[in-house]
Parts: C-alpha cells; structure tokens; sequence
C-alpha cells in the first residue's frame, strides 16, 4: 500500500527554523525514505536516506536528468539536463576551465581580491557577509577566468542571480557577442579557450557555448557564495569552534566541508525515473519525478556518526553537497580553493566576528539554500 506523505514543513525562511527541518528530515529517513507527494500536480517521489539519494544521482541509466525544471529554465541545454552520451561531451570542456593547474594559479589572485573587499570594510566595525564579501569575491574570480571586462562586472552580477527572463535573454547575448569577439582577438582567458574548442574532433555550437558559459557562471558564484554565508551563520552557533578556527587556519578547510555537509549550499536536486525502479522497497514507476534531498542524506546517521552534531574535524566526511556521479559540481574545485583562501583571512582579520542575530536575516530556499543577507560586527581597525 502506498503510504501517504507527511506534511512538509515549509522550507526556512529564518535561521531559527533551521532544525525544525532538519527534524523532519530524520523522522522521513525512519518512517518514509521515499514516499510519493501526491499533492503535487505531476508525481513527485522524494527521497531522504543516503544511499537512496546516492543511487538516485549515479544511476543515470534509471534517473534521467533531463527533467521540465532544467530543460526550461535558466539552466536549459547545460550540463545539468543532459544524460550520457550528450553530457559526456559538455563534461569535457570542465578540463578547459578547472584543470588542477587552472585553479591553482588563482589563489593570489583570490587573496588579492579578498583583501580588497576586506580593507572596504575593515574601518567600519561591520558589514553584511553577503553583500560585501560572499557575493562580490566568486563573482569577480569568474569573471575575471571568464576574461569579462571589469567595467561589464557590475551588470554580470545582476545576471549571475538568475532572477529575470530578461536578464537571461541579455546575458545569452552578452556571451554571444563575447565568443565571437573573442575568436577575433584572442585573449589570455577562459571564453577565448572555449571558442576555439574542440571534442572528439567537433567545435561546440554557438548555443552548447552560451549554455556552458551560464552555467560558469552560476556554478562560479553560488557554491561559494552560499558557503561562506553558511559558514559564518553556522559558527555564530558554535562560537567556541569559531575561536578554535580563529586559533588554528588550519582546520578551516576541514570545517569548510562540515559546513557543507551540515547545512549545504544545494538542498535538493531532480530527476525523472526512465523505468520502474526500487528504493527503500518503495516502488517508483517509470516516468515519475523524484527528488532526492541532499540536505537529508547528509545528515543519515548511517553515514555520518552524530550527524546533528556540528564537527569541524569530521573525517572522515563523504557528504553529497556537490552531487554525486557525472553531475559532480563542476565549481567545487574552485569553491574550495576560494573558501580555503578567503575564510581564514575573513576570521584572522575582522577580530570578535559576531552575527547581528537582532537583525532580521533572510533566506531564501529551494533547489539552493540562500542566506540573503547577514549582518555581522566586529572589532574595527
């Protein structure tokens, strides 16, 4: 018999109902791993344990990618949508933008632009984590691999939120342009690599690139941005691991990771069943959607001792923040590489960091959890 689904609480919009749903989550691991929403207007199937969700995102044969919400909205034709053997190729132009030695070579130039932001606020004694430092520093890195002029930096910001049809429509175009302009005059960036491309032997189409560059672009500014948001708010809870991070830089990338297993940047991902499969002993049939929830799984005390515990220490930590399989984050690498520079600046630098918890704080979530503002004082200098 099928059961019917518990009601969902809604999705925070605060940070004190932040464990409310996190509640929920592990009484649907005990009592419902995957269960069917049929207050939905077309079947949606979520699914709550680990290893249910890590099947759901390396099983592409049985889970297709290729869902209504990617192939129509903001990230359609990319990367995300696709399924072997399309996804393969798109995959491969990752090697063009994320190479080890890539990536490496950024991070003077991430500390130099961290600093940057820092000494803006430095003086002042406060600031909002969002809008000073966790939304312009992966913005500014990615525009400047892109090889976007930093006078077009300020407009590709607003595109980079994804919250407008016509933002979309000016970006494709921008990018358009961009490429061409490129194959002209060949520069020393990401775009001009990408336009001359080629896979097994074939250049990409105008279209395939455009797509690639916006999901670069979405991909090079959230992750992080959500991180470093995410991380603070979470220390604000644990002020004695704040102090112990502050003590000893190097446990932040290793706190870095409990951030995003503990409260991760993406809550949930979609995907379409291509046949009738199994999860948990719950049958879900060919063509239904389903949901898996990352936010869950990385709580699934099967997986993760204590797992509502907060240890910036946990090793080892195997959390599906970033996906899992071939739609592995393409940005994780350079997600890391700027928390790993920037967090221990931000906490070296900005002495007795505390969040204005008499402040309202905002969030946003759904497919990503966003933190829309968070204000924070510290002692200026």
């Amino acid at each position: 018999m099928q059961q019917t689904m518990p009601v969902m609480p809604p999705l925070p919009s605060r940070p004190e109902e932040i464990p409310g749903i996190f509640e929920w989550f592990g009484q649907m691991r005990q009592s419902h791993p995957a269960v069917l929403d049929e207050r939905t207007g077309s079947p949606w199937w979520h699914v709550f344990r680990y290893d249910d969700v890590a099947r759901v995102l390396t099983d592409h044969a049985h889970f297709s990618s290729a869902v209504p919400e990617f192939e129509y909205g903001p990230l359609a034709d990319t990367m995300l949508a696709k399924d072997p053997p399309d996804h393969r190729k798109l995959r491969n132009l990752v090697n063009l933008a994320f190479t080890p030695r890539a990536v490496a070579r950024l991070s003077g130039r991430i500390a130099e632009m961290t600093q940057q932001l820092l000494d803006r606020v430095r003086e002042r004694g406060e600031m909002d984590v969002v809008r000073d430092i966790a939304a312009p520093l992966p913005a500014q890195v990615i525009f400047e691999m892109l090889g976007l002029p930093e006078s077009d930096w300020p407009v590709a910001q607003t595109w980079a939120r994804f919250d407008s049809h016509g933002g979309m429509t000016a970006m494709r175009a921008y990018f358009r342009d961009l490429l061409e302009e490129r194959r002209r005059s060949p520069r020393e960036d990401l775009v001009t690599a990408l336009s001359t491309a080629e896979i097994d032997g074939e250049r990409l189409s105008e279209r395939e690139l455009v797509s690639f560059c916006t999901l670069l672009l979405f991909a090079g500014t959230e992750t992080t941005k959500n991180l470093i948001a995410n991380f603070f708010l979470t220390l604000s809870d644990h002020p004695a691991d704040q102090a112990r991070l502050t003590a000893d830089p190097a446990l932040v990338p290793t706190a870095a990771e409990e951030v995003l297993r503990y409260l991760p940047p993406v809550w949930f991902l979609m995907r379409r069943a291509t046949a009738d499969v199994e999860l948990s002993g719950v049958r879900i049939p060919a063509g239904h959607q389903v949901m898996p929830w990352l936010a869950s799984a990385n709580r699934d005390s099967t997986q993760f001792p204590e797992p509502d515990r907060f240890d910036v220490t946990r090793q080892p930590n195997r959390h599906l923040a970033f996906g899992h399989g071939i739609h592995f984050c393409v940005g994780s690498p350079l997600s890391r590489l700027e928390a790993g520079v920037a967090l221990p600046m931000m906490l070296e630098q900005l002495k007795d960091l505390r969040v204005d918890r008499s402040a309202r704080i905002g969030i946003r979530a759904g497919i990503v959890f966003v933190i829309t503002n968070l204000p924070v004082t510290f002692r200026p200098y």
